[in-house]
């Protein structure tokens, strides 16, 4: 199994893109948009982060947060981001013995993507990039 190697940094200012297990004809995000956009709120207002930029494709999405001054923990809020909308979600997807066994639902790729954001520069091409996407 590779290593990943996670950008841990306090207060730092992240793009993330975050990918639902089907990627073929899945419209769960977009077709569920209410959900996920109350989820997001409840865990901000639990674990506070700011969107400087966020959008909601079919099957993945792709933001910039930032997290507090003292904070590194952003696979708290992705964890239960992804917990809680799958939890409101009836279950109608097929689970492979491993989500069985893990108690996952089958919704979300386990896995996400982030790259800290370096610089000014940095964070103004991932902003140009979010809303390129729409």
């Amino acid at each position: 199994m590779p290593d990943y190697l996670r950008a841990w940094l306090p207060g730092g200012t992240f793009f993330f893109t975050v990918n639902l297990l089907q990627r073929q004809g899945n419209e769960l995000l977009t077709r569920h948009i209410d959900v996920l956009r109350r989820v997001v709120r409840d865990v901000k207002r639990r674990h506070p982060f700011v969107i400087h930029g966020w959008v909601v494709l079919p099957e993945h999405l792709h933001c910039v947060i930032e997290l507090p001054p003292d904070d590194v923990d952003f696979a708290l809020r992705w964890r239960l981001i992804k917990m809680d909308f799958s939890r409101a979600m009836p279950l109608t997807e097929r689970r492979n013995a491993s989500h069985l066994k893990r108690g996952e639902r089958g919704i979300w790729q386990r896995r996400y993507s982030e790259h800290r954001i370096r610089d000014e520069a940095d964070f103004r091409a991932h902003m140009d990039y979010v809303p390129s996407i729409r």
